[in-house]
């Protein structure tokens, strides 16, 4: 969510945070992060019902921060912004990737997920959501606040095997290079901001951003 972070204006005003998208997706009544379900099984018991209360439709209203696909046979993450520039998912993705990866070897080698909480990860998300990439996070392993550079390069340490066994290893470590050099969607916003003057001028960059130079 932090690197991800490209929501900072709500209703025209400085929400203070990062992905201020976030905030109103977790409004949802599905959404967010779970307890550990500890098997398939216990997984589509607990989908069925939250569907059988009627407040949800049908699992396709299921916004679990990771939820398991209803028609593909993998997994969805879910707590990503919709980004500024185009590296910034693919690096995402890379990330994703290796932390079920990483999962699925632990589980394999009989290790248990961390024994950290749905309300600590609540908390992490807020965090990351009011921060993105310019305030302190919670550190994934102890939960305790720390620089955004310490966070991701403890996300990446964790994931680093699984990275280089895909070959990506080197594409996530320019990734975050560069999103660390040059700030989340948000801060590139707030920069226009303060250099355009006006909304409507920060969203005519934001869009030239995404469209490749001619030629």
């Amino acid at each position: 969510t932090a690197m991800s972070a490209n929501s900072p204006f709500w209703q025209g005003q400085d929400s203070g945070y990062g992905s201020y998208r976030s905030r109103v997706w977790n409004r949802l009544p599905s959404a967010g992060a779970t307890d550990v379900f500890g098997s398939a099984d216990r997984y589509h018991e607990q989908v069925r019902a939250m569907v059988d209360t009627g407040v949800l439709r049908d699992e396709g209203m299921i916004w679990f921060d990771a939820r398991l696909s209803a028609a593909y046979p993998t997994v969805e993450v879910r707590v990503a912004d919709v980004c500024l520039e185009a590296f910034t998912p693919v690096l995402l993705a890379a990330l994703v990737r290796g932390l079920v990866e990483t999962a699925a070897r632990e589980w394999r080698d009989g290790r248990p997920p961390a024994a950290i909480s749905t309300s600590l990860l609540r908390l992490a998300s807020w965090r990351a959501g009011r921060s993105g990439l310019d305030g302190p996070l919670l550190h994934p392993r102890t939960m305790r606040e720390t620089s955004p550079g310490g966070a991701v390069e403890a996300l990446y340490a964790h994931v680093r095997e699984a990275l280089a066994d895909h070959g990506d290893d080197e594409r996530v470590r320019e990734g975050i290079a560069r999103l660390m050099e040059r700030g989340n969607g948000a801060r590139v916003q707030r920069e226009l901001l303060r250099t355009e003057g006006d909304l409507a001028a920060v969203v005519t960059r934001c869009a030239r951003l995404t469209t490749p130079p001619a030629g």
